[in-house]
């Protein structure tokens, strides 16, 4: 079976992340698989689009077809972005610590971990409850509180990273370069962030169509639509977006020797709580 212009793009997917899934592995043995450190997160991220990937290409190519691989492949196309704010989170959360390597603010940034987890579950639960019932209001209500907890997450993240610009002065060395990698991160990450909102809100309905015909979406933002959409803004505000934020942080775990911070003990921490 040939593939659509859905299939071709997971494919080119999967191909920009299996190289990512080696690259982020080795920051993970590097740092460790402590996830409040976030590089785990980048991890779980390049898993999830390889898999999402691949559940699409092969619903497209299994003959009858197969429901469940599209709602799976749907389901983690959708749920991408958490892994990255989570991952930022974390990442944040370590520019806090102290040169002994204790970390500041441990009970907030579990909060907030539980915020982007708990937006995450309901993005899933959403998609999976409108693809197997009739029940499409509570499943678009489900689905817009995700993507509203995922931009209230958003909005916290910059206001942290404010904060920290505020204090660079305290911050490691190292980890004042750490904090320039998000800074440049956040701009990219709010276009990935509004595509979502878009996306979410261009549909009232979220059907699985296994046919080259799948009903018309005629909200006025249905080019930004996820799956029905035009698959040029869909390259440009979401797949450029998360890959070149992929980038920004797996540079900057490789080439900052972040745990040479722990050395520096002339340079004072960041105040208590």
């Amino acid at each position: 079976m040939t593939l659509n212009t859905q299939g071709i793009l997971a494919a080119v997917t999967i191909a920009m992340y299996v190289p990512f899934l080696f690259v982020s592995s080795k920051v993970v043995s590097r740092y460790g698989i402590s996830r409040s450190d976030g590089w785990i997160m980048l991890l779980v991220f390049c898993i999830i689009r390889v898999l999402g990937g691949a559940f699409l290409v092969a619903a497209e190519e299994i003959t009858p077809a197969n429901t469940g691989l599209y709602i799976g492949g749907f389901a983690l196309q959708a749920s991408g972005l958490s892994p990255l704010l989570i991952c930022t989170l974390g990442l944040l959360h370590s520019i806090f610590q102290t040169p002994d390597g204790q970390s500041r603010y441990n009970n907030l940034f579990r909060l907030l971990q539980l915020l982007g987890m708990a937006a995450l579950i309901l993005t899933i639960i959403g998609i999976s409850v409108a693809s197997s019932s009739s029940s499409s209001s509570s499943a678009n209500i489900i689905r817009r509180t995700g993507v509203i907890l995922f931009a209230v997450l958003y909005v916290i993240l910059v206001g942290i990273c404010l904060f920290l610009w505020t204090q660079v002065h305290s911050v490691m060395q190292y980890r004042k370069q750490l904090l320039k990698a998000i800074s440049v991160a956040l701009p990219l990450l709010a276009v990935r962030m509004l595509y979502s909102i878009l996306s979410t809100f261009s549909s009232s309905t979220f059907a699985i169509s296994t046919t080259s015909s799948p009903q018309p979406n005629t909200s006025d933002l249905a080019k930004f639509n996820m799956f029905t959409g035009e698959w040029q803004i869909y390259i440009v505000m979401d797949m450029l977006m998360e890959y070149a934020v992929a980038i920004i942080f797996a540079v900057a775990a490789l080439v900052l020797p972040l745990n040479q911070d722990f050395k520096s003990l002339d340079l004072c921490p960041l105040g208590r709580p």
